[in-house]
């Protein structure tokens, strides 16, 4: 039986698939972490019993964030999975949902039911990815998948309104964000 531990990283440095070990902070590894940490967020959010309608989409999206994190832990991949067509299908999804709730009139406090309250958290952490994913991309040769940042805007955007419609399915309204 093969130890889930190996001790090759106690000293603080990890491998790349294909590539050399880095430091654990380092930046593709912070891109790939965070990934990592929002695909976990959205597990969270699939335990909602509410979520269901959502579950087909977010499980995709799941799929779609390991294959993001595979290309963004692989420094030099000529395999791009994640596509343009998987950023037209998010903003069909943003359009579908969009659909479904009124307009935004003034920002809003990010709550409601704990599904919306989840999602909003899920969304934070998508945008934590795609500025450690932007930080990446700014490293001197670095390589990252051509399509990942705008993935990941749109993701955030998908899981803004899925947290609106959330609310909306519910009966809960938004709460409007009162400058002091």
């Amino acid at each position: 039986m093969t130890k889930i531990y190996t001790k090759t990283g106690d000293a603080g440095e990890t491998g790349l698939f294909g590539g050399p070990r880095v430091r654990k902070d380092h930046e593709r590894i912070e891109a790939f972490g965070t990934v990592d940490e929002l695909n976990s967020h959205l597990g969270a959010v699939r335990t909602h019993a509410a979520a269901a309608a959502f579950d087909p989409l977010l499980r995709r999206v799941q799929c779609e964030l390991f294959d993001l994190g595979a290309q963004l832990a692989t420094p030099a991949t000529a395999t791009e999975r994640i596509t343009a067509a998987h950023v037209d299908s998010l903003e069909r999804e943003i359009d579908h949902h969009e659909s479904t709730i009124e307009p935004l009139a003034s920002f809003i406090l990010p709550t409601g039911t704990p599904l919306a309250a989840a999602l909003h958290v899920a969304r934070t952490v998508c945008r934590r990815a795609e500025r450690r994913v932007v930080t990446l991309a700014a490293q001197p040769g670095a390589t990252i998948p051509a399509n990942a940042i705008e993935y990941l805007n749109r993701l955030g955007d998908l899981l803004f309104v899925m947290a609106r419609a959330a609310n909306r399915r519910e009966q809960v309204a938004d709460d409007p964000w009162l400058p002091s």
